[in-house]
């Protein structure tokens, strides 16, 4: 149980440094910052990296404030551009659950989420 505790806290300490250091991939003038991405998807870390079988409707939440936040072209790809360097350097992310976290929320993204999307593609 420990182990488990320090684990799960050790993920979201990571999780939370990779937030800080993504504050600079995008530029300021854009409405989304890797930021707001991370930090909003911080509870779907147990459901992506296979310690959850479900999403936690805090993590569903942050999907759709993801979603209502990328009205434009270039918000739909800073999101996708910021959640596609998350999960590359999240560790013990199941690609499956990944693909599936929309659809497992009821929030339908005009985009995929895999590690092989092309944000500049998104529309």
């Amino acid at each position: 149980m420990a182990a488990s505790s320090s684990s799960s806290l050790s993920a979201a300490f990571a999780f939370l440094l990779l937030a800080m250091a993504h504050l600079m991939i995008i530029e300021p003038s854009q409405a989304i910052n890797c930021m707001d991405v991370d930090l909003a998807l911080r509870q779907c870390v147990p459901y992506l990296t296979g310690q959850a079988t479900d999403p936690a409707a805090a993590c569903c939440d942050g999907i759709g404030q993801i979603k209502s936040m990328a009205t434009t072209t270039p918000d739909r790809q800073a999101a996708c551009s910021c959640m596609k360097a998350a999960a590359a350097h999240l560790p013990g992310l199941v690609d499956s659950a990944v693909s599936a976290l929309p659809a497992k929320c009821n929030v339908p993204l005009p985009y995929p989420i895999s590690a092989s999307v092309d944000c500049t593609k998104i529309q």
